[in-house]
């Protein structure tokens, strides 16, 4: 036997004592110390930062180097154009393949954030980013140095093959409170006109009885113009713990959003003011309204999925819950596909399933994604078939729709930590009909681009 091999073995499978850490580069066992100062060079923590840093600057070496990857063998887009030619590919399995190629092409270059007010830009880290239904914009939050967080919207229309400048809008609200979920919400017509921002104030060890409030603001206080000729908030409400908030797009519910509260769900008319309770027996985390039926779909702490049709009427003693689905762990995030037959859903143990809402059981599992109490969005484009989700690591991870084989893991441009959780924004059209496609990443105080050619 080979007695390299035997050492390189008998080192790979060291076993773990109590107390120590095995180094496998120098073969030896060092102790453990108590504690988490800077006096005590070598922790746990430590240990594991280390080598998720070298893991991170390993990857991002290789990602310069191999700018053309792939994740099957022998896929290729000259290899790909002669089996369609030949009819051994559909059409959509073609597209699809094709898709797979322009993601593991993609290269990151930074962009250049403009603003009005030069103070603005580059100041506070990025915390959320949404894009608008025709991704011309996307509304931020960003942490404040002094605590809190502040508004504002990005323009992507300047964003083009060559300029990668964009330019972006504060306004003069911010909170001291933090930002759990923000979605866009439209009164007027479906280009998103309005943004809808739930927020709760931070609370220690999980206690949800802090107040906080749910807020309608007008996209318009988001510009250049005259701030006198700015209007205020639509509506700013009081309520417990709010986790999650979604718009309704039905006209059945027209002017409608609902908010994921403490162990209840809460809908209202932003118009009327008339307000609708459902009781739940966990905290609601996740939310989404159905377009096609006026179905609101949630997803709980406790690892319950159910539906509730919002034209029930509130009687006692009523069952609202209609779908029923169950996952192991809280659920962070859901997303109902454009057919409505299928929902995917991702909770804090990293699982990310796809459920057939006709039968209510698991089709597929996406495997790779890393969450362990972290509220993490999933973002899905059927048109590409693809799936995006940030993981707690700070690796952002896209998957095929079609098979869930992961196609690419992307390092972060920065060291991971708990605030540098990078959040993004894909679309084949980013800056509206004629914008350039890619993935928009926004982690600390930079925005990148992978362009997706």
């Amino acid at each position: 036997e080979d007695p390299s091999s035997s050492s390189s073995t008998q080192n790979s499978v060291a076993p773990e004592l109590p107390g120590f850490y095995y180094d496998p580069e120098k073969n030896r066992y060092f102790r453990l110390l108590p504690g988490h100062n800077n006096h005590n060079p070598l922790t746990k923590d430590s240990i594991q930062h280390k080598a998720m840093e070298c893991k991170r600057l390993r990857l991002l070496e290789e990602e310069e180097k191999q700018k053309q990857k792939t994740t099957r063998a022998g896929l290729n887009s000259s290899v790909l154009l002669q089996k369609r030619q030949l009819g051994l590919l559909s059409s959509t399995s073609y597209c699809r393949l094709v898709h797979e190629l322009k993601v593991n092409c993609m290269q990151r270059r930074k962009i250049e954030i403009h603003s009005p007010d030069s103070s603005v830009a580059g100041t506070n880290n990025f915390k959320i980013i949404v894009a608008d239904v025709a991704c011309e914009r996307i509304f931020t939050v960003n942490d404040v140095e002094h605590g809190g967080c502040k508004y504002g919207i990005i323009n992507l229309t300047g964003l083009g093959k060559e300029s990668l400048t964009v330019e972006m809008y504060d306004n003069l609200y911010f909170t001291n409170r933090k930002v759990n979920s923000v979605c866009w919400a439209s009164l007027t017509h479906p280009d998103s006109h309005f943004s809808l921002t739930h927020f709760s104030k931070l609370c220690l060890m999980g206690i949800a009885e802090t107040p906080g409030c749910a807020s309608l603001l007008p996209a318009s206080l988001f510009s250049s113009t005259n701030p006198g000729d700015r209007p205020g908030m639509l509506c700013s409400f009081k309520i417990s713990t709010a986790w999650s908030c979604a718009w309704c797009l039905n006209p059945q519910a027209d002017n409608c959003f609902s908010t994921g509260l403490t162990r209840r769900v809460l809908v209202t008319n932003v118009v009327t003011g008339h307000r609708q309770t459902f009781g739940t027996s966990s905290d609601v985390l996740a939310q989404q309204f159905a377009t096609q039926t006026p179905v609101l779909y949630n997803g709980c702490r406790s690892g319950e999925i159910f539906s509730i049709d919002v034209r029930q009427r509130n009687r006692k003693g009523q069952s609202w819950k209609a779908t029923r689905l169950f996952h192991g762990s809280a659920v962070t995030s859901i997303h109902l596909m454009e057919a409505e037959h299928y929902l995917m859903a991702a909770d804090m143990a990293g699982k990310i399933k796809l459920w057939d809402l006709r039968t209510a059981k698991c089709v597929k599992q996406y495997k790779g994604h890393h969450n362990e109490y972290a509220l993490l969005p999933l973002h899905v484009n059927e048109e590409e078939g693809l799936l995006i989700a940030v993981g707690q690591d700070c690796y952002t991870r896209i998957w095929s729709l079609q098979d869930a084989h992961l196609l690419r893991t992307i390092p972060s441009p920065h060291p991971s930590s708990k605030d540098a959780i990078p959040s993004v924004v894909f679309s084949s059209r980013l800056g509206g009909s004629r914008g350039v496609p890619g993935l928009l990443m926004a982690v600390k105080q930079d925005l990148y681009h992978f362009s997706y050619n």
